[in-house]
């Protein structure tokens, strides 16, 4: 049994250990989990639980290819669940149709390599480079965006809708003229009499939507109407 902390980790301990199930995390640093995938490549990988926290448009995905995943955050019982249904594919002969599914996925992620994946910032003297999974939310203050990670904020020189254009629309999605909001980062919903709701975020904060990007959140969200 092996630990990685990272895509490039991954890569080596699945080249080094030769698992028979790995359980890949869709977003990690130096390589999310198809990225992997992509370099070890498909026939020589081993059984694959996705984890992810995408919401559940982007995991129809998933469902489509018939590939298991864990959402994110998970508990035992759906952990023993996946860990069943690995080990009954680990049983069975060699199916050659897990593999095409698998490059199926990964060819159809591939497609959404437009999106936007990092942001540089400059800390003082330093750029840094920001995951955009990691962000919270974004923010619009005049002519730049504040970017929202847990604690800490930056600024960055854009507009929101032109950032709104290169975020990957199943992860973020806007809720007001001034704030594009992280799915994965909603914990809670509270809906309003006006038409607003109150988003809960894991890290305590609450932000209110506009009332003209209802209908665009209840999709986002699978909140009935």
């Amino acid at each position: 049994m092996g630990e990685a902390r990272s895509g490039r980790e991954a890569i080596a301990a699945i080249a080094e250990q030769r698992p028979e199930l790995v359980f890949l995390d869709v977003q990690m640093p130096e390589g999310d989990g198809f990225e992997v995938v992509r370099t070890v490549g498909v026939d020589r990988m081993p059984v694959v639980v996705f984890a992810t926290a995408y919401n559940e448009h982007a995991l129809r995905a998933f469902d489509a290819h018939a590939l298991d995943y864990l959402v994110k955050p998970y508990d035992r019982e759906r952990f023993d669940a996946a860990l069943q249904r690995a080990r009954l594919q680990l049983r069975r002969a060699s199916d050659s149709g897990v593999d095409a599914r698998l490059l199926s996925l990964v060819r159809q992620w591939d497609d959404k390599s437009r999106y936007l994946t990092r942001l540089t910032v400059r800390v003082g003297s330093r750029i840094r480079l920001l995951d955009v999974g990691e962000v919270d939310y974004f923010e619009s203050e005049t002519n730049y965006v504040r970017v929202h990670l847990g604690t800490q904020s930056h600024l960055v020189r854009d507009t929101l809708t032109g950032l709104e254009g290169r975020l990957d629309p199943a992860r973020f999605v806007r809720v007001h003229r001034s704030l594009i909001v992280n799915l994965g980062r909603i914990q809670e919903v509270e809906s309003l009499f006006a038409g607003e709701y109150i988003l809960f975020l894991r890290d305590g904060k609450r932000l209110t939507t506009g009332r003209t990007y209802r209908s665009s959140i209840q999709e986002a969200l699978g909140l009935r109407a």
